[in-house]
């Protein structure tokens, strides 16, 4: 049996928005939603817990893999009045980051509210972690040494 084309974009874009969240930190998703009504009530199901996760790596990048250490991980879990469950996880040991992205990967599997929050939560996240990557790429750039263009100057 081949799984269902719409659950399988359903997953992406669940992918997609879990990671913007989870690099988020909990000020910058605390003040994006200020701009949106309340949350509806929610309780936690689990967590926030802290624990560590097995950083694996490969050698070369497809190479044998092995254990490069442990990383620092919290979690969550919500559900709200309706029954859905949110989950969270995080790096490192921010717990309301975790519940924020735990409720907010609740409230953006309704329908309804998806497009309001994409618009006022997740797309604003996205672009301002796609400048500060641009900036770092900027500052990195800015110190790219052309070895060849030296070997010509002599």
């Amino acid at each position: 049996m081949s799984p269902d084309p719409d659950e399988i974009e359903n997953n992406a874009e669940r992918r997609r928005w879990m990671s913007i969240l989870a690099r988020a930190d909990a000020a910058e998703i605390a003040a994006r939603l200020q701009a949106m009504p309340p949350p509806p009530p929610h309780r936690r199901l689990r967590g926030p817990e802290t624990g560590l996760v097995m950083v694996r790596g490969r050698a070369g990048g497809d190479g044998a893999p092995f254990n490069l250490g442990e990383m620092t991980v919290t979690r969550c879990a919500v559900r709200l009045e309706d029954g859905t469950v949110g989950h969270g996880y995080v790096a490192g040991r921010d717990a309301r980051q975790a519940e924020l992205a735990a409720l907010l990967d609740a409230l953006m599997q309704d329908a309804a509210r998806r497009p309001a929050l994409e618009a006022t939560v997740i797309a604003p996240l996205e672009a301002a972690q796609a400048e500060r990557r641009a900036g770092s790429a900027r500052r990195a750039a800015a110190t790219r040494v052309e070895f060849f263009t030296m070997t010509q100057m002599r």
